[in-house]
């Protein structure tokens, strides 16, 4: 019976070269997750402790209008379903109600959103448009920026890292960074218009009384996907114009 046992150790520079790239790409894919999930993580903390608290009560159900038209929102909270195939069309946000027939009497294809804070300047926004890659969308049109109503503005977002203020994929990526009092303009042939920002929440996909008209006053809503990077819930900037 052997009292001892010796192992021999392979101390050769393969071996540790093997061991040292082991180690080195273990680190790196730690600091790359870190890096892509960063933002998630950041924003579901901050929405949790500064805007959803900064709610009474969230959007109900009972009081939308429109849900009866547009019930298939994203699928209902399905992150698989087919309705998510091609997320840069904005009919498939709200895949059974069509625009076709929604502004027909407006006589004005685009117009153009600037954001000092974000750094957007002029970007164009479609009026009744399908192509988020192209332009934001000022989405089932019914009134028109300094007209009495709600202007519902749809714009894409990605992780920060990719961020970039002219490309319309990524444009609304650092809309959570607003505050209330933040300045939105819109300018519509020689007409400026400015838009003082009042409220930020995050909701649901389902919730969508964000889209009823509001003829108490001139609205302009701005809606994009949140936590970034994701379509998991919606990010809703509520803003109204500011009478100089």
């Amino acid at each position: 019976m052997a009292y001892h046992v010796y192992i021999k150790k392979d101390n050769s520079f393969k071996k540790k070269t093997i061991n040292n790239f082991s180690y080195l790409f273990l680190i790196i894919g730690s600091l790359f997750l870190f890096w892509s999930f960063y933002p998630i993580i950041s924003f579901e903390i901050y929405s949790r402790i500064f805007l959803k608290n900064s709610l009474k009560s969230p959007v109900g159900k009972e009081t939308v209008s429109v849900l009866n038209e547009a019930n298939s929102v994203l699928g209902r909270f399905n992150i698989f379903s087919n309705n998510l195939r091609d997320y840069t069309q904005a009919n498939v946000w709200f895949p059974i109600k069509p625009q076709s027939t929604s502004f027909l009497t407006l006589n004005v294809k685009e117009y153009f959103l600037s954001i000092p804070k974000l750094n957007i300047k002029d970007a164009k926004v479609t009026v009744g448009g399908e192509d988020l890659k192209k332009s934001l969308i000022h989405y089932l049109p019914q009134s028109l920026p300094g007209e009495y109503g709600n202007v519902v503005i749809f714009g894409h977002s990605t992780l920060p890292q990719l961020y970039n203020s002219k490309d319309y994929k990524t444009i609304f990526t650092y809309l959570p960074s607003l505050e209330k009092g933040d300045n939105i303009y819109i300018k519509m042939g020689d007409v400026e218009y400015q838009y003082e920002v009042f409220s930020l929440m995050v909701v649901n996909p389902d919730q969508v009384s964000i889209l009823d008209q509001n003829k108490e006053d001139s609205f302009l809503t701005l809606v994009t996907c949140v936590p970034p990077g994701t379509y998991w819930q919606r990010l809703i900037v509520k803003a109204k114009l500011k009478l100089i």
